[in-house]
């Protein structure tokens, strides 16, 4: 019943924010709580050794899914705090409301909703329709500012987005018609039990259509485009439910598929697809943040960059063990959360997202400054925060597995996008201001959404709770094919 409840809260909420904008912003807040305070007590049993179902076995959850669902639940709390104090600032600079403001809480927990279905929907076909409903939802987001490059972004998000899902879902319907033809359920723990059985050829086109398809989603390159145009235009706390977990939910089924790829005899190598997959997306994404203009575009940019070094992870994993590729899947999430919320207050400081209009951020607002630094260093990999611990993992295992040239090409692409991130954020926090300093009133809200999120970003770094070790382990080994 508590795998309901999680989907359930957010829902009731949505329709109480529907029924008064001003319970609105209470009535989200509450209802991520609910959800976080679930998602949290479910994770515990996983770690344990539990895999939870629920509704007649259309709900389950085993340790991967439980740690993207802490993820989800986890941002959408800050994004929620993030908004009651990051919408009224925003409003302050118009004259009138947004037209889109009494949407707002309705569709933040409609899209939360469908973020928190994908790891917990037992059937695949039904992982793809929650899959594509996030596109539906999180599009009127992104078009918040009803401004004409708003709408562009959120109808470019659309069409290549959802052109990917329905190449996407060729590949869901290939592996129906394997899967089903084996005597499996199409769940995942079915799809790994068919997969030695399965033709190599059915397993691999359906692996092809979904790494075109759920690619497009996770902005891997060459279908990337939409993401830095679609995340320099939402609002911040949009930004980093999208960037922070929402392009992850299509990463989390290329990575589900890895097993049955490895299990099946006839596919010769399947690390390879992944390798090559990813050192092009991170490759082409370090070169894209050497000429960025925009910091929220940076910050995009980098999403990009991560996606691509989850996916090399796991071919670079495929032949130890996964935990490089779940550590950086999780601390993603929270680095770039972080990220946003300092980005976004930058916009309220300066006005503008502007790189080159931007300069001495610590100096005006300290703690906005200190923040944006603070998550340019951590999203560059840098210690003491979780991503250097992850890419360092995901680089000793590359290098463990023989893959020299690989691992090599990821070291280099990893210190270009370090650079690119560091030069363009020292420039904007540390640069000489064009204008004397003056006293920017900072929302309280987002200020304390942007604590409570540096709060995982510091601490995970160098301590991780044993349950939580443990979830990333199960998690890991799932990925490995022995979970």
């Amino acid at each position: 019943m508590d795998l309901a409840l999680i989907l359930i809260a957010p829902g009731i909420a949505a329709l109480m924010a529907l029924a008064s904008s001003r319970i609105a912003p209470w009535a989200t807040l509450a209802a991520t709580l609910i959800a976080l305070g679930l998602a949290l007590t479910s994770a515990l049993r996983v770690a344990r050794g539990a895999v939870l179902s629920a509704a007649q076995g259309g709900l389950s959850l085993d340790a991967l899914g439980a740690l993207y669902l802490l993820l989800v639940a986890f941002v959408g709390v800050t994004a929620a705090v993030y908004s009651m104090g990051y919408l009224h600032a925003r409003m302050a600079e118009h004259t009138e409301v947004p037209p889109r403001y009494r949407q707002y809480y309705p569709l933040f927990n409609i899209f939360l909703v469908t973020m928190l279905a994908v790891p917990l929907v037992s059937n695949l076909a039904v992982v793809w329709i929650a899959i594509e409903l996030t596109t539906i939802f999180s599009a009127f987001l992104v078009a918040y500012e009803d401004s004409a490059e708003a709408l562009e972004a959120a109808w470019k998000y659309v069409a290549l987005t959802s052109m990917g899902a329905i190449i996407a879902l060729l590949g869901v319907l290939i592996l129906y018609y394997g899967v089903t033809r084996a005597g499996q359920p199409v769940t995942w723990p079915g799809l790994i039990a068919a997969a030695p059985a399965l033709e190599p050829a059915v397993l691999l086109v359906a692996f092809v259509l979904w790494l075109i398809g759920f690619g497009a989603k996770a902005g891997l390159v060459p279908l990337h485009t939409w993401l830095p145009d679609a995340h320099s235009q939402a609002p911040a706390s949009i930004c980093a439910l999208l960037s922070g977990v929402e392009t992850s939910a299509a990463l989390y089924m290329l990575l589900r598929i890895y097993p049955a790829l490895a299990a099946n005899p006839g596919i010769a190598r399947p690390a390879l697809w992944y390798l090559i997959a990813g050192l092009l997306t991170v490759g082409v994404a370090a070169f894209l943040l050497l000429q960025v203009h925009d910091f929220k575009r940076l910050f995009a940019y980098s999403t990009i960059e991560h996606m691509g070094i989850i996916l090399t992870a796991c071919g670079l994993g495929a032949a130890l063990h996964q935990l490089g590729t779940v550590y950086q899947f999780f601390a993603h999430a929270f680095a770039k959360s972080f990220c946003f919320y300092a980005a976004g207050l930058a916009t309220v400081v300066f006005g503008t997202q502007e790189i080159a209009a931007v300069r001495g951020l610590i100096s005006r607002a300290p703690p906005v400054g200190w923040a944006f630094i603070i998550g340019a260093i951590a999203i560059a990999g840098a210690p003491p925060f979780a991503l250097f611990i992850s890419e360092f993992e995901i680089l000793r295992t590359g290098f463990g597995a023989g893959e020299y040239f690989a691992t090599g090409l990821l070291v280099a692409f990893i210190g270009l996008a370090f650079v690119a991130i560091l030069y363009h954020a020292g420039r904007i926090t540390f640069g000489e201001p064009e204008e004397a300093s003056q006293k920017v009133r900072l929302p309280g809200a987002s200020l304390a959404a942007l604590a409570i999120a540096f709060a995982p970003l510091f601490v995970f770094g160098f301590y991780l709770p044993p349950p939580l070790a443990v979830l990333l382990h199960r998690a890991a080994a799932l990925l490995g094919g022995t979970g």
